[in-house]
């Protein structure tokens, strides 16, 4: 365990964050540069269009290639995080990530690009499940939770951040914020020589997954027994809404703010870009400052209780989307599926990771990473699809459902004791 600061009288010693810590400067450092990959990207794409003269579809496909690579190759980055450990995942991934981002630089080919594109969502998904394994085996309780909200308000802040960032750049040249990319190469030096292999012997969790006995060796061989583990882990009664919930949150959150609230907020409403810019950042600022609050929340209630939480809040985000009148209610329902987001991100990552043992971790975190890139593939595409068809009031409310039917399912989902017959785990 790294050790803990000292805490103010107000706030229990384990919901600090441990700043002095190097494990969580350096996990902080690389989930920052996780919003290069997709935010940075998405204002180039009208440029990059014209530069190579393709279709729009054609251009977008810059976004999808880098999800699609990370929904399918993530289980087997996990696989790798577990049989030859964290720290090499992450020092491999940073290095990969940043030199395929210097390499965009001299492509001369859209064919090109996107070849390197599919590179750098592999190395995405290599960043997050090592990063977010990290965490989960060097910390416990509600200091994991504090670790991982602090974990989500950094990435959030980061995609709020980065597009302006990619607009500046891209007016000096198409590939200009793939400069960026390269800050990956010294933090993976860094992360080589002063990262430790976090200790995963002893691990609390119990269940299916620990047919060993309670005895992790440290590395795993990926043969069947390693993916029967695995998926015996993901597929006991507490894990497996979190997958659900995950997906379902970036599905309504691609879906509804980052797709569905543009259009209606300038079809409907007349905005110009830039306002509907400060709308969305709103959304992520919200989540920035609920994800932070995390471990707070923790003390006071369980995981599984602040997914649902945040499922609540989405839904009531979208009924006043659905009931809203002007611009002003918009907003205000932006912020509250902000909120939900920020509740129900860090405690699926606390959930799974106190529920699997850290023989299982970096897999089970992985599917966890494919989950999030198909709900952020999908969302898009199926609510313009929809709206298309039934408007956005309809969807809207539908989405409002969809939310209250996954916080119903959540709350089923996870109500077990720990019952090896059912084969239940207990929150660690």
């Amino acid at each position: 365990m790294e050790p803990t600061t000292d805490s103010p009288p107000t706030e229990p010693a384990d919901v600090q964050i441990p700043w002095d810590s190097p494990t969580v400067r350096i996990i902080l450092l690389s989930t920052l540069l996780a919003p290069l990959g997709v935010p940075l990207i998405s204002p180039t794409l009208p440029v990059v269009r014209d530069t190579f003269g393709v279709s729009e579809p054609t251009a977008s496909l810059l976004i999808s290639a880098y999800f699609v690579a990370g929904i399918v190759l993530s289980p087997l980055i996990g696989a790798l995080a577990d049989r030859l450990g964290r720290q090499m995942v992450l020092v491999a991934s940073l290095v990969a990530f940043g030199v395929a981002g210097s390499a965009v630089v001299f492509a001369s080919s859209f064919t090109t690009v996107l070849l390197i594109r599919i590179v750098q969502g592999t190395a995405s998904a290599g960043v997050f499940v090592a990063t977010v394994t990290i965490i989960g085996d060097t910390f416990e309780d509600a200091q994991r939770n504090a670790v991982l909200g602090i974990n989500t308000a950094v990435l959030s802040a980061g995609a709020a951040v980065f597009p302006v960032v990619g607009g500046v750049l891209v007016a000096v040249s198409w590939n200009a914020p793939y400069l960026l990319y390269p800050l990956a190469i010294p933090l993976a030096v860094v992360a080589w020589y002063v990262l430790e292999e976090p200790e995963r012997a002893g691990d609390r969790a119990t269940g299916p997954e620990r047919s060993d006995g309670g005895a992790d060796s440290g590395t795993v061989s990926l043969d069947a027994d390693y993916v029967h583990g695995m998926f015996a882990a993901v597929g006991t009664g507490g894990v497996l809404p979190m997958y659900v919930a995950t997906f379902a949150a970036e599905l309504l959150l691609f879906g509804s703010v980052l797709t569905a609230v543009p259009f209606l907020l300038t079809g409907s409403y007349g905005l110009e870009p830039a306002v509907v810019g400060a709308i969305l950042m709103l959304a992520e600022g919200t989540s920035v400052a609920v994800s932070a609050a995390n471990g707070r929340f923790a003390k006071r209630t369980t995981n599984p209780a602040l997914v649902e939480a945040g499922f609540l809040c989405l839904a009531v985000g979208f009924a006043v989307a659905w009931l809203a009148g002007s611009v002003l209610e918009i907003g205000v329902a932006s912020a509250i599926i902000g909120a939900g987001i920020g509740l129900v991100l860090p405690s699926v990552d606390a959930e799974v990771s106190g529920r699997v043992t850290g023989r299982y971790r970096a897999g089970a975190l992985s599917l966890r990473n494919s989950t999030t890139f198909l709900g952020r593939t999908l969302g898009p595409i199926a609510f313009a699809g929809i709206a298309a068809t039934t408007g956005y009031s309809s969807l809207l409310f539908g989405g409002a459902v969809v939310a209250l039917t996954v916080a119903g399912f959540v709350a089923a989902g996870t109500r077990w004791t720990d019952d090896p017959d059912r084969g239940s785990l207990q929150s660690a």
